[in-house]
């Protein structure tokens, strides 16, 4: 029988490497899959990786996220065809006067739109992208101010995804009564460190406190010398499968209404928030009756004939692929991982170090390493909260403490990791190539995630 041990981290070092060094996630991420399943039984590799992507295909879950970014990319390709997008643009300006306020201003719409992660990530990135260009701001830095407000904010706001999902989490581990999963979310709201850090920090860099180092500024000097409209490509020695996507929108964007409405922009979007809230926080539901009510209300402006409106969200569909790509060659990846029992050799490695004062802080890095590992924050939380929660009780430790360096350790790993579903759509959102999206941003979730540990060691 397999034992936990340390050859499980070959396959995530593997993936990290590759990553780096061919720009290619989705390849990386199947090469790492491949190299995990040799380990565990080289003849039956290839039919192993075949039961494995099945076995994700087939997944409620991702079937989901398949139907939920497609809907984005519909919809975006409308806001963008039908001129909204363009409007807003043109309104936004009014109050970005310069590189920091353009920032600022998507920092201010991060926030506001909370209720959920991709909703976040794309609509943010592809509203405020063609604006920060105006000012020569790199689209990684777009992408950085992007990513620190999408799975951050949504953890620290109890109406949203997040809260829902690990709120009936708690309540299924018995860890909150029936009806009382929110509450004790609410109650591990403050000792959520990382995702407090990871949003104090964007207005920082933004304003020059901390100043940009490393390859982010690198990627602004770039920004600065070369054009305001920053071509993600030019960081891509390599072609990948983004530039396909951004392409797609720039022929959007060009053949756009040039008289395009504001309230074609902001009306599906405020639609979008208030559906996915009366739906229970459900974004796929939430998209089905924002497109009822909006594709009706375009057609009455006599914007576009039903034909191109129908052949335009195709379009943008399409554009998502490579995010939908990625995304499911990392959840076959975690399958593999969890065959290899990696999460169980994390747990293993600190459980010396599990007391009453030490846990929340171990606690916090052990799935902050699994989640940047296997670009599941999600299901690492899924897998490892019955075994971390019992263990908190025996210790006497603060329960609400552990539960926020839980989710602290999940939104670390969806916004560091290189392939988490947060890190791609960011990328996708604000045009940027993925993996230089990844490394630039790399050290300030780095910088967030020590003050996370630090905090947690002091708390505790």
């Amino acid at each position: 029988m397999l034992e936990p041990s340390a050859l499980s981290l070959v396959p995530p070092i593997v993936v990290v490497i590759l990553a780096i060094i061919l720009r290619r996630p989705i390849l990386s991420l199947l090469m790492g899959s491949l190299v995990g399943l040799a380990m565990l039984d080289p003849v039956a590799m290839l039919s192993n990786f075949a039961a494995a992507s099945l076995k994700v295909m087939v997944d409620e879950t991702i079937g989901w996220l398949i139907l939920v970014c497609g809907g984005f990319g519909a919809l975006i390709a409308l806001l963008v065809r039908t001129g909204g997008a363009a409007a807003f643009g043109s309104f936004a300006l009014r109050f970005c006067k310069g590189p920091r306020s353009s920032l600022m201003m998507t920092f201010i719409l991060g926030i506001v739109i909370f209720i959920d992660d991709y909703l976040n990530a794309l609509t943010v990135g592809e509203t405020m992208k063609r604006i920060t260009d105006k000012f020569k701001i790199s689209r990684e830095m777009l992408a950085y101010v992007v990513d620190s407000t999408a799975a951050p904010i949504c953890v620290l706001v109890p109406l949203s995804t997040w809260a829902v999902f690990f709120g009936g989490l708690l309540v299924d581990n018995n860890i909150a009564s029936e009806g009382q999963g929110i509450a004790v979310y609410m109650q591990a709201i403050p000792y959520m460190l990382y995702a407090w850090f990871a949003v104090l920090l964007v207005p920082l860099v933004v304003l020059g406190v901390i100043p940009l180092f490393g390859p982010m500024k690198k990627a602004q000097q770039l920004a600065m010398q070369e054009q305001a409209q920053v071509d993600p490509a030019q960081y891509n020695e390599v072609q990948t499968a983004d530039e396909y996507a951004v392409k797609a929108v720039e022929e959007s964007f060009e053949s756009a209404d040039n008289h395009g409405k504001l309230y074609n922009f902001l009306l599906p979007i405020l639609l979008l928030v208030a559906f996915t809230v009366y739906f229970d926080i459900d974004v796929y539901k939430g998209l089905l009756a924002t497109f009822a009510v909006t594709i009706p209300i375009y057609m009455l402006q006599k914007l576009m004939p039903f034909a191109e409106m129908i052949e335009k969200m195709l379009d943008g569909f399409k554009s998502m692929i490579p995010a939908i790509a990625t995304v499911i060659a990392a959840f076959i990846f975690k399958d593999v991982c969890d065959k290899l029992l990696l999460p169980q050799f994390v747990i293993d490695s600190l459980s010396p170090f599990m007391t009453a004062d030490y846990l929340p802080a171990v606690v916090f890095l052990a799935m902050a390493v699994l989640a940047f590992a296997t670009g599941s924050s999600w299901g690492i939380f899924a897998v490892t909260i019955p075994i971390v929660m019992p263990l908190a009780v025996a210790v006497d430790a603060n329960i609400p403490l552990v539960i926020g360096a839980l989710l602290s350790a999940s939104s670390f790993g969806s916004q560091a990791c290189f392939y988490s579903d947060s890190t791609v759509l960011a990328a996708q959102g604000s045009g940027c190539n993925l993996i230089s999206h990844a490394v630039t941003q790399l050290p300030y979730t780095f910088i967030a995630a020590a003050c996370a540990f630090i905090g947690f060691l002091v708390i505790a």
